[in-house]
């Protein structure tokens, strides 16, 4: 450490003065010196007054009180600089540096006005009083060198000057014995000198060393801070990591009362894994990095945003309710922006978990964990948004995680099964084909519908394998029906979007001899959205095998009429919420013209959800070939189905034999 930017003090009590061990070495000196000078100007009043009135009566009133009253009013007045209160004289370098200085000069002019005043006196003295001047000289000037220890050049000055313009008057006065006792002062005088110049080393040296010790203290100190701060920072985004996040919230709820609300949120980037794959890691660590700059932007006194993990960051909000929610707003506004990674332009949206104090959670962990579980379910199921946990939140997610716990241990063969819905054709209600439905039938859980089967299932990634497996049973269900009922099968997301799943669909059907035209394989419009190239590319392989395909749940995608333009179609299934509709006169205009659409395209239609003999009337005088819904069957075993086309083909026998 410099010695102008040590601060290290400490407190003399003695007088009041304060000695700062290590601040700048002028400084320490000059506090040093503040215990002795004034004894020092104390020493030479006294001994001016005493040698003025030895030789009152002898010498002149200028020699005895003029000269002595001068010098006696300038040594009280620097023995006053000297001895004032500390706080009233500001130590700074330059002022001890001043001090010192004139500490100096005033050593020179001291010694040598004392030497000229006492040599003066010596012209008046007798025998005893000629004998007081070395005595008198010798003990000032010593004196005054101890006192100047801490500062050898005032006290060399004063040698030098006092004691030896003192053995010069006496060499010139050819005084044998008054000779060698000035050459015997002098030479106490020069070993002074050098005990004081070794004790002012050892001073500087022990000045060094503290400097030092301070040195590295506050090394270790700034080292500590810096550990300390890495410790709680992430390195890549600068911001708080999870370590300084998790002692915050743990802070801020023990110092909750009943009047504390708060928020704890998790976000979660949205497609930001693509990003970082296909851009590489260092734009993907960089697009973290602007975004994180961006989140530090938007915090105040009431806002601490950290990252967590990955592309995970997390939020503390203090504040009223709409207070949070505009904060909220204003993260997600600044996320979505897009953003410039080189030559290419970027754009992510981020998911949000949110759990509030004290409703959602009492402790840290139960509010982070809460706020998790609101992330997960928002990542699910409501991509791009904001969800707040709750009760019925958490037993939903319960049961989600019950039926993955389920789902890993599941035994295909013995738990999964079809059940088959009866699609007939309108005008003779026979039957024409039967929709392939996924059944578990779990033996921790029970019966688990469909859609909390599949969700699951993508979920753990493994969609594909019950994919499979149903559709293995799919084809050994066709070898049971009668040649002319086609079967349909439902093909999710995930099996669109996988070439892998479509190559080995297709190789199975190969392998069964089972002719592809019987198969009508049946996608939703919400399975496109993801890649839509990618699932025309699917729907077209399936297609030349010469299976057909379905478009189901008709009118409620995102952009039917280009999904029945662009994609490799046999059927539209007109979604069951339609079937309403047929009770009114402007619902039946609306349906026909999807007929007349679907038609003039060479599509057959199917109408789901026929569940009253009104609407199996209505939708059969509208012109639709056919029809799938309660009223006509309910989903069953394969063997009622063949009950089924056992019956259709007595009544098809009997009506050609009359």
């Amino acid at each position: 450490m410099n010695a102008q930017t040590s601060s290290l003090s400490q407190s003399d009590g003695a007088n009041g003065s304060t000695d700062v061990a290590l601040r700048p070495l002028p400084v320490v000196q000059y506090l040093r010196l503040r215990r002795h000078i004034p004894a020092m100007y104390l020493l030479l009043i006294v001994n001016v007054a005493t040698l003025s009135a030895i030789y009152v009566t002898l010498a002149p009133q200028f020699l005895t009180i003029t000269l002595p009253a001068f010098f006696v009013a300038v040594c009280l007045v620097r023995r006053w600089q000297w001895s004032r209160p500390i706080g009233a004289c500001h130590i700074e370098l330059e002022a001890a540096q001043r001090m010192l200085k004139q500490t100096a000069i005033m050593s020179g002019l001291l010694s040598l006005g004392f030497l000229i005043w006492v040599l003066m006196l010596d012209q008046y003295a007798g025998p005893t009083e000629h004998a007081t001047i070395p005595v008198f000289i010798a003990i000032t000037v010593l004196g005054c060198m101890f006192c100047l220890n801490k500062l050898p050049l005032p006290a060399e000055i004063m040698c030098f000057v006092g004691l030896g313009g003192y053995l010069i008057y006496c060499v010139l006065g050819g005084n044998g014995v008054a000779i060698a006792i000035a050459a015997n002062i002098m030479l106490v005088g020069v070993r002074v000198l050098k005990v004081s110049r070794d004790s002012f080393t050892l001073f500087v040296n022990h000045e060094d060393s503290l400097r030092q010790l301070q040195a590295e203290r506050h090394q270790a100190i700034m080292l500590g801070d810096e550990n300390a701060q890495l410790a709680h920072s992430d390195m890549l985004t600068q911001l708080p990591n999870r370590r300084y996040f998790f002692a915050q919230l743990k802070r801020l709820v023990a110092s909750a009362n009943s009047d504390t609300m708060f928020l704890v949120g998790l976000i979660g980037l949205d497609r930001f894994k693509p990003i970082n794959d296909n851009l590489g890691h260092v734009q993907g660590d960089r697009l973290l990095q602007v975004i994180g700059q961006a989140l530090a932007r938007i915090c105040d006194e009431n806002t601490q945003v950290a990252r967590l993990s990955g592309d995970e960051f997390g939020l503390i909000l203090l504040g009223p309710a709409d207070a949070i929610e505009r904060k909220l707003q204003e993260f997600n506004d600044s996320i979505r922006k897009p953003i410039e990674l080189g030559d290419v332009r970027v754009s992510v949206s981020c998911s949000m978990g949110l759990a509030s104090y004290p409703t959602a959670g009492m402790t840290a962990d139960e509010l982070f964990n809460r706020a998790g579980c609101a992330l997960y379910h928002a990542k699910n199921h409501l991509r791009g948004g904001g969800v707040h946990f709750s009760i019925d939140l958490e037993n939903m997610l319960r049961s989600e995680q019950a039926i993955e716990s389920a789902l890993q241990t599941c035994n295909f063969e013995q738990e999964l099964a079809l059940a088959f819905q009866p699609i007939v054709y309108a005008g003779q209600q026979n039957l024409t084909a039967v929709e392939a439905l996924a059944r578990w039938t779990s033996p921790k859980l029970g019966r688990v519908s469909p859609e909390q089967l599949f969700a699951s299932a993508e979920r753990l990634g493994i969609a594909r394998s019950i994919t499979l497996a149903l559709f293995d049973q799919a084809l050994a269900a066709l070898h049971k029906l009668p040649q002319d009922v086609l079967l349909s099968f439902n093909l999710a997301a995930p099996d669109i979007a996988d070439g892998e799943t479509i190559a080995t669909l297709l190789k199975r059907i190969e392998l069964s001899g089972i002719d592809a035209q019987r198969l009508v394989f049946e996608v939703t419009e919400t399975c496109l959205i993801h890649d839509f190239d990618a699932a025309r590319i699917a729907l077209k392989r399936l297609r030349a095998s010469g299976a057909k395909v379905a478009l189901d749940d008709f009118g409620t995608g995102y952009s039917s009429l280009s999904s029945l333009h662009l994609l490799p179609l046999d059927y539209v299934k007109i979604d069951r919420s339609f079937t309403p509709r047929l009770g009114s006169c402007e619902g039946r205009q609306f349906l026909s013209a999807i007929l007349n659409l679907a038609r003039s395209l060479n599509l057959e239609c199917v109408f789901e959800g026929i569940e009253t003999e009104a609407q199996l009337m209505e939708a059969t005088l509208i012109g639709c070939k056919y029809l799938q819904g309660y009223f006509i069957a309910m989903p069953s075993s394969l063997d009622d189905v063949l009950k089924i086309c056992a019956a259709d083909k007595l009544s098809e026998t009997q009506r050609l034999s009359a």
